[in-house]
C-alpha cells in the first residue's frame, strides 16, 4: 500500500528485491498496470496483511513504551508535519540510499513493514538504542551447592 501526500493510496505488489528505483518506487497495481510513483508523491509504503484503502485509524504512531525488540529506536517527523515512531535494523548496511525501512510500534496490526523516502521526512531522529550488541549480559555466578559433572 503505497500512501501518497496529496492523493489517494495506491494499491499493489512489489517486488522486496527491486521495487526501489532512481526515478520512483514501482509496484503492480490491483487493476493489473505497472507504474512508477516518484519519491516526491510518497509518504511511506506499508507493506500490509491486507489490503485496505482506508488511512489506518487504529494503528498506534508512537511507542508507549520502550520497545523489546533489539534495533534503533528512531521518530521521524514528515513533511505534513505528522510524527511516527519505528524500529530499524541497528546495521547501517541494511540503510537504503532511496529511505529507511522500519517496524511500526503495533507489530499485531495490519501494518508489517515500512518504507519511507528521505525526500518525505523532514526529520528523523534516533531516540534509543534498544539491545545494543556493546554491552554483553554478565555471565551468572555458579552457585557454590552446584555439583560439578564430567570434571
Amino acid at each position: 500500500m503505497i500512501r501518497r501526500f496529496d492523493r489517494e493510496a495506491v494499491a499493489g505488489f512489489v517486488n522486496p528485491q527491486t521495487y526501489l528505483h532512481a526515478s520512483g518506487i514501482e509496484v503492480l497495481t490491483v487493476a493489473g498496470s505497472a507504474i512508477v510513483v516518484p519519491y516526491a508523491d510518497v509518504k511511506m509504503v506499508c507493506f500490509v496483511r491486507e489490503f485496505d484503502t482506508a488511512e489506518p485509524s487504529g494503528e498506534t504512531r508512537l511507542f508507549q513504551t520502550r520497545p523489546k525488540m533489539s534495533g534503533l529506536w528512531v521518530r521521524m517527523r514528515f513533511r505534513d508535519n505528522e510524527v511516527m515512531d519505528g524500529l530499524m535494523a541497528n546495521n547501517l548496511l541494511q540503510i537504503d540510499a532511496y529511505g529507511y525501512t522500519f517496524v511500526p510500534p503495533n507489530r499485531n496490526a495490519n501494518t508489517q513493514r515500512i518504507f519511507v523516502p528521505k525526500a518525505a521526512l523532514v526529520e528523523l531522529q534516533v531516540v534509543g538504542v534498544v539491545g545494543s550488541p556493546l554491552r554483553t549480559p554478565k555471565p551468572k555466578p555458579k552457585p557454590k551447592e552446584q555439583i560439578e559433572l564430567f570434571e
